[in-house]
């Protein structure tokens, strides 16, 4: 396949996949995130001001006003170019960390560069670039990596693991074979942190235990529970065989709840971003005190910047509040006493 062709592919392949998650129900079936199992304990007497509760933390140098990402999510086509600034811009007033959608596009064809370049509106958000891993069994290297870097002046590198989607896309990338040794390599000769994430179905405690020790810095769990990419692969399966294909994993995968104790267990001093399903303040909370470090949404935000730019401040708002109301009724004053404090099963 050409150079040009491929890349057009992906454009196209991008643009689908915000579609599809605008227009079509992608949520998995019946499988939940697992957060639903747990409760806080309610403080009645918290001893706490809440104007003074501290919702800030200071993740790879850089300080986060609440521990709120926005997930990646998009890149490559004009449609994402402006909701990549939509939501830059609003990470920016609000003091919270991005990450962008999966830069290939960018790297297959440079015209497209400006559609994640986001600094302009947002010249001192924490900002994550990112690559699918499995392109470092198809030609990418630590050139492609650092290009991305450097691209949109990121503060670290998301390599993205996602086994299931490649399998059930027609045109997907399915050698996964001897990827880790690679992953290693590209751990070591970055000069930012390397950020593993998966895309909706988890990490195992094995495969955080491998990637750790490989040297990434930081884990998205990335859990299941939320978007079902193999749903979204249904709506573009090109006839009726594969999209039986891809209906037979919709609720396949490792609950997010589940995700982040594994995570902890295996990697007990790496960050860990907490996404997946996650859909209020109280959610990101629930995580924090599970052991997160940061809580990840990606469907509410893209449908509020495809809405607008007061949409998306209004929704950063609602999460930081809910976050440090959760906080201030079980009686945390910082992230750290909320993780402390834990949590109860429902």
């Amino acid at each position: 396949m050409s150079k040009v062709t491929d890349a057009a592919l992906t454009e196209r392949r991008k643009d689908d996949h915000i579609r599809i998650n605008l227009e079509e129900q992608v949520q998995f079936p019946r499988l939940t995130t697992g957060l639903e199992q747990y409760r806080f304990l309610h403080q009645a007497l918290p001893e706490l001001d809440l104007a003074a509760v501290d919702t800030s933390l200071t993740l790879f140098g850089k300080r986060l006003n609440a521990p709120i990402l926005i997930s990646s999510m998009t890149g490559g086509t004009e449609r994402a170019q402006n909701i990549n600034r939509t939501l830059a811009a609003a990470a920016q007033r609000a003091g919270i960390a991005m990450g962008l959608g999966s830069m290939r596009a960018a790297i297959e064809d440079d015209s497209l560069a400006v559609t994640y370049q986001v600094r302009e509106v947002a010249p001192d958000i924490m900002l994550f670039a990112n690559l699918g891993a499995v392109q470092l069994n198809y030609g990418y290297g630590i050139e492609q990596c650092r290009r991305a870097v450097e691209m949109i002046e990121a503060d670290a590198l998301i390599l993205h693991f996602n086994a299931l989607q490649e399998a059930v896309q027609p045109e997907g990338d399915g050698n996964f074979a001897g990827l880790l040794a690679k992953v290693e390599m590209i751990c070591r000769q970055m000069d930012v942190p390397v950020i593993a994430k998966e895309v909706g179905w988890g990490f195992s405690e094995q495969a955080v235990r491998q990637l750790a020790e490989a040297g990434v810095d930081a884990i998205d769990v990335a859990g299941a529970g939320g978007t079902s990419w193999s749903e979204v692969e249904y709506y573009r399966a090109p006839d009726t065989h594969h999209a039986n294909v891809t209906r037979a994993f919709a609720d396949w995968g490792i609950p997010t709840a589940d995700g982040i104790r594994y995570a902890r267990a295996a990697a007990p001093d790496l960050p860990v971003f907490a996404s997946g399903g996650l859909r209020d303040g109280v959610d990101i909370a629930k995580c924090i005190a599970m052991g997160a470090d940061l809580g990840g949404i990606a469907g509410p935000f893209l449908k509020a910047a495809a809405e607008s730019d007061d949409a998306v401040d209004r929704l950063i708002w609602e999460l930081a509040t809910e976050i440090r109301i959760a906080m201030f009724a079980s009686g945390a004053a910082d992230l750290a006493a909320l993780e402390q404090n834990g949590l109860l099963e429902a």
